[in-house]
């Protein structure tokens, strides 16, 4: 696996003490959809982008947020980004400025689907609207489309990216250019040792906290299905993924070793694990400098997987 440690940046320190003080009595609380509306309120400080508009709409039959470029060099390209909250809580809309950073950095358009949270849809709701969302894409006419996607919609942006390449072998689908994820989820059985070794020093996520909200979205089914947990699927021909982890978070190891089967069958899976760094950092794009940097590296390979060549940064 090519992984990249990122040293914590000087002007970074004092923020990172900050908020982890500001978050210590939140670890663990996402544990049901009690958590929907501070969790959406969190999210929507993420600062908009310049030159970003954003439009309710549906595609493939699912609700959700266009984030679009005042201008595309490419009419025919799409970002499917799938938002995080463990399957239990986040929205579209409390996302879409998160997204719109994106969007600003690569110059393509980005859809946002509202797939399907538990306890009121059960897995496997999220995948099913997943694949209705991309195929929704196709038939509207998009022919070159990239996933993205942070935490538990990072681990479905992984699971639609095997059940997508291989319907793509069978003629069935479009082939995804590549891939995106930040502190993805990845496996909901929660064996990776991180669960342990980084539990003191994470400051949102418990091993506690990530079983209550597996159950609520599993119910009785196997956490190890490739559908749920990307760790487990078949990884042999894949596009390029890009893994963005904090080294302080729980699901540290769900980066890591995703990437270690990736590269093992025979894909390139470029990850960054950055020192100091809590879950899903990218989103404090206003206050650290890891997060610009991070987004700023999403930026350049996503217009590498679409090729576009003209290089665009935001604050």
């Amino acid at each position: 696996m090519s992984t990249i440690r990122q040293p914590l940046h000087l002007l970074d320190r004092a923020v990172m003490l900050g908020m982890r003080t500001m978050v210590a009595s939140m670890k663990g609380s996402v544990t049901g959809p009690e958590a929907r509306k501070p969790f959406d309120e969190l999210m929507q400080k993420t600062p908009a982008a310049p030159g970003v508009t954003y439009e309710v709409a549906s595609v493939g039959g699912i609700a959700g947020v266009w984030c679009r470029p005042a201008d595309t060099p490419d009419a025919a390209a799409a970002i499917l980004y799938f938002h995080g909250g463990a399957y239990i809580v986040g929205s579209a809309l409390a996302y879409q400025h998160f997204v719109g950073q994106i969007v600003a950095r690569t110059r393509i358009a980005a859809f946002v689907p509202e797939y399907g949270l538990a306890p009121e849809r059960p897995f496997p709701a999220a995948v099913d609207d997943a694949q209705a969302a991309y195929a929704g894409l196709v038939a509207q006419g998009f022919t070159r489309i990239a996933l993205a996607g942070d935490s538990a919609g990072g681990g479905l942006t992984l699971a639609l990216l095997s059940l997508t390449v291989a319907k793509a072998k069978d003629g069935l689908s479009l082939r995804p250019l590549g891939a995106v994820a930040m502190s993805p989820w990845t496996d909901l059985a929660l064996t990776g040792d991180s669960m342990a070794t980084r539990a003191e020093a994470d400051p949102l996520s418990t091993k506690q906290a990530l079983a209550t909200t597996a159950h609520l979205y599993l119910g009785k089914n196997d956490p190890r299905d490739p559908r749920a947990s990307p760790l487990y699927a078949d990884l042999a021909g894949l596009p390029p993924i890009l893994v963005h982890v904090g080294e302080d978070e729980v699901l540290l190891d769900d980066s890591t070793r995703y990437g270690d089967r990736v590269e093992k069958s025979g894909g390139v899976c470029r990850v960054n694990v950055w020192e100091g760094m809590v879950h899903v950092f990218p989103s404090n794009v206003s206050t650290l400098h890891a997060a610009k940097a991070a987004l700023d590296d999403i930026g350049d390979f996503l217009r590498q997987c679409f090729k576009v060549e003209t290089s665009v940064r935001s604050s």
